[in-house]
């Protein structure tokens, strides 16, 4: 086999993995609950919120 698609076989079979595929879903949520932290009154009530929800899709045993 040649080397480049040795690593792409590595790079599929990672990416493949359940914790990889619920961080893709969780990260963007944590990104943009910290995004919305920086809003005066309701942003860190609305920051938690998102937070439970993102640890709740990295808790889903895939």
């Amino acid at each position: 086999m040649k080397p480049i698609k040795i690593v792409l076989l590595l790079l599929g079979a990672t990416l493949l993995q359940g914790c990889v595929i619920t961080k893709v879903a969780s990260v963007p949520m944590r990104l943009g609950g910290a995004v919305i932290s920086v809003v005066p009154g309701v942003g860190n009530s609305a920051h938690d919120a998102i937070d439970s929800a993102a640890d709740a899709v990295d808790d889903i045993p895939i």
